[in-house]
């Protein structure tokens, strides 16, 4: 019998478990590297697909506005390092895209299970959005996020203006 998908979902209140992963460019981040700051570290299955690219471009063009309310910004996939830094490129992103393909850091997150299309039952990556405070505790979690118009609903629960 399977666990059921919401078994290793976090909570608000759990630590955040750490991670280190390889940017776009190669380079090591840790998400101890932004103890201290507010981060929303959000979950999306591929890269340059139309709803992640939607969702990417969201958080590009709020990350300004979230910068000044204390927010960093991370995306993490299951993408190769090759594939980010394409993504990167053409949707000329402003944040750090992460790769996890070995998808221990979504599995660790809550963020890799059970999903269904056209009635097909496979594991994969759930769209999802956790924000981690200053001391690396879960502020935020949510779970099969929609991509269109995730920000505004996300500056809305986390009480912060949707500007």
């Amino acid at each position: 019998m399977s666990t059921p998908a919401t078994a290793n979902r976090l909570s608000v209140g759990d630590q955040a478990p750490d991670f280190t992963l390889q940017d776009a460019a190669g380079n090591s981040v840790s998400l101890s590297d932004y103890r201290g700051k507010k981060t929303i570290v959000y979950f999306y299955p591929a890269a340059s697909t139309p709803g992640c690219t939607k969702q990417a471009c969201d958080f590009r063009d709020s990350l300004e506005s979230l910068k000044g309310l204390g927010y960093a910004v991370l995306g993490i996939s299951p993408d190769k390092t090759a594939k980010l830094e394409k993504f990167v490129a053409n949707e000329e992103l402003n944040f750090p895209l992460l790769s996890d393909e070995d998808h221990a850091v979504a599995e660790a997150y809550g963020a890799w299970g059970e999903k269904k299309n056209y009635g097909k039952v496979y594991k994969g990556l759930i769209r999802s959005t956790i924000v981690v405070d200053g001391e690396g505790k879960v502020a935020l979690a949510q779970y099969n996020v929609r991509a269109t118009g995730h920000v505004a609903k996300l500056r809305r629960d986390l009480g912060i203006d949707p500007k």
